[in-house]
């Protein structure tokens, strides 16, 4: 059954559409990789000493390089830990302990939790994230979050109050590392640039993400939300600091929703936007914006420049189902040979879960199809002449029909998008290609980086999916492991995507699709230029139990990789 509705859903069966290049182009290279850091002997227990763990196994509990950025020689970047479970916490109300193979979630068990109140259960894994620096001449890495806490007690527990350090930047000799806090506020943490100096923190109380930073025209604009992970509205700030006020903004767009990724095009700023907690209009539903032009009035964008920001498209002039819509990311985004790109976000089940809360399915039958039917893969986007009335938006990969439910007959039908996709379908032709997490041009392409969730369906399904805050004939169907995953699932491309476009007269071409070089590697979260016609590329991997280097497997927790043409 899986595969005709699955035709009918609109996702692909086929292989991929976008054509592999016969020969590898590229080579990659581990710079650095996160080590065991915790001994776990089951969920709730006590953490024993080590590692080396004489009691218990490692684990390793940093998962994400979830910011990135390069001054001169030197590489900084900032983790995430146990990233999967915290979205599985925050995002899909899943607080159940488990365990498996590949990882763990104690959520209010952890013994993280259990020893600061201040951690609420649904994020009970975090853990405070780490600050890295990487010497691309010398090949060594530096953990610098001892010097942060070193700073004062107030900065060591800034540092582990903070949940990951989700963006990094640097502008005027000053390097920025900031993420999502407790209480749904933000942390920024800054540093000297020359002499590496760690030179203070602070609190956003009114803030409570942070997703990108941006160098244009010469100054430093930032992507942030309020409330958590965005979902009350968001901004864009222009940073107006130096080596002795860090951490003044001013900001420079006020938006009914949080600004995720940013680029430059055609003398303005373009950023992709997650949704509102409860959208009740397309202008808080993920969506492309455009700034004012950064050349009117005083230089670069100012607070006179805040109200004046445009949305372009939104997910709802594409996804005809209304539930399924409210539930789309935007993702990462670039300027290319004349358009913008950008992608969408999925997160995994999320679609499906909000659907069935919001319609409940009455049969078993009717729950499988739910599930089916509000699957999505990303989709691929350009445009150009942004907010003109030549304004044209294309569909590079997607579908020309979508399922939508219509609840006045309680039946699915095949909708239109209103687009024909240029080059093939969602995901680059595979379901399970569920964010579009970055987009980066180097040596005149444009690289496409993916996270790919296959790797995690039957352990996520079979250990979340049973508590999902749904009815019970929803929660069945979303965690029968012969449903609707099994027959799609493709073990050789296990790993996130990178793909590539030469220019925009051509489809992609898959560079890897195997988490470049460890299948573990669920995603490829961060991507800037190496100045050689490469790039620097932080992972995302979060199996935390996979750590014997003795067995078959590669192990989890994040890599730094270095991406290089072939001589």
């Amino acid at each position: 059954m899986g595969a005709t509705v699955l035709v009918a859903a609109g996702v692909a069966v086929s292989p991929a559409a976008a054509a592999a290049p016969t020969r590898p182009e590229y080579k990659f290279k581990l710079l650095a990789k996160a080590k065991p850091d915790e001994c776990f002997v089951a969920v709730g227990q006590p953490y024993p000493a080590g590692p080396p763990c004489a009691t218990g196994k490692p684990k390793v509990n940093q998962a994400y390089v979830w910011g990135l950025t390069q001054v001169d020689k030197t590489i900084w970047f900032g983790t995430g830990a146990n990233v999967h479970c915290l979205v599985s916490g925050a995002t899909l109300d899943y607080v159940k302990p488990t365990a498996n193979d590949n990882w763990t979630c104690e959520y209010g068990e952890s013994q993280a939790a259990k020893n600061d109140e201040a951690i609420p259960d649904y994020i009970g894994d975090m853990r405070a994230p780490e600050v890295w620096t990487y010497d691309i001449t010398t090949g060594k890495s530096v953990n610098k979050s001892a010097e942060i806490r070193a700073k004062s007690p107030e900065d060591a527990t800034r540092l582990a109050h903070t949940i990951g350090l989700r963006a990094a930047g640097t502008m005027g000799n000053v390097v920025l590392l900031g993420g999502p806090a407790l209480e749904n506020t933000l942390n920024m943490f800054a540093f000297d640039a020359t002499t590496q100096q760690y030179l203070g923190s602070v609190n956003f109380p009114d803030y409570g993400n942070i997703r990108t930073f941006l160098v244009a025209d010469g100054v430093l604009y930032l992507g942030v939300g309020i409330g958590r992970n965005g979902s009350a509205g968001g901004a864009v700030w222009r940073w107006t600091g130096d080596i002795t006020r860090p951490f003044d903004f001013t900001t420079v767009a006020s938006l009914p929703v949080q600004a995720a990724d940013l680029t430059v095009y055609d003398g303005r700023i373009a950023a992709t936007s997650w949704p509102a907690e409860q959208p009740t209009s397309p202008l808080m539903l993920a969506g492309l914006w455009i700034s004012p032009p950064l050349a009117d009035g005083q230089p670069g964008l100012n607070e006179e420049d805040k109200a004046g920001w445009k949305q372009v498209w939104n997910a709802r002039q594409y996804e005809p189902d209304r539930v399924v819509s409210a539930t789309y990311g935007g993702g990462g985004i670039a300027a290319f040979d004349g358009y913008v790109y950008w992608g969408t976000m999925h997160v995994p089940m999320k679609s499906s879960m909000v659907h069935a809360n919001v319609y409940p399915p009455a049969t078993d039958e009717a729950a499988k199809e739910q599930t089916v039917k509000t699957q999505r893969a990303i989709s691929i986007w350009r445009g150009k002449d942004l907010g003109l009335p030549t304004q044209k938006i294309e569909l590079v990969y997607g579908e020309k029909t979508l399922p939508a439910w219509d609840p006045a007959t309680s039946t699915w039908s095949d909708k239109s998008t209103n687009f024909t996709p240029l080059y093939g379908k969602s995901g680059f032709g595979y379901l399970f290609n569920n964010y579009t997490w970055r987009m980066t041009v180097v040596d005149n392409k444009l690289f496409v980086g993916t996270m790919d969730w296959s790797y995690l369906v039957r352990d996520l399904l079979a250990d979340a999916a049973p508590q999902a805050p749904v009815n019970a004939k929803a929660r069945k169907a979303l965690a029968d492991p012969d449903n609707w995953h099994m027959p799609l699932i493709s073990p050789g491309k296990f790993g996130g995507d990178l793909y590539m476009f030469k220019d925009s007269n051509s489809p992609a071409q898959a560079v890897n699709t195997r988490g470049l070089g460890n299948y573990l590697n669920y995603g490829i979260r961060n991507m800037i230029p190496n100045g050689k016609g490469g790039l620097y590329v932080g992972m995302a991997n979060p199996m935390n139990l996979r750590t014997d280097k003795t067995d078959a497997k590669p192990e989890g927790g994040w890599e730094l990789i270095e991406m290089n043409k072939r001589r």
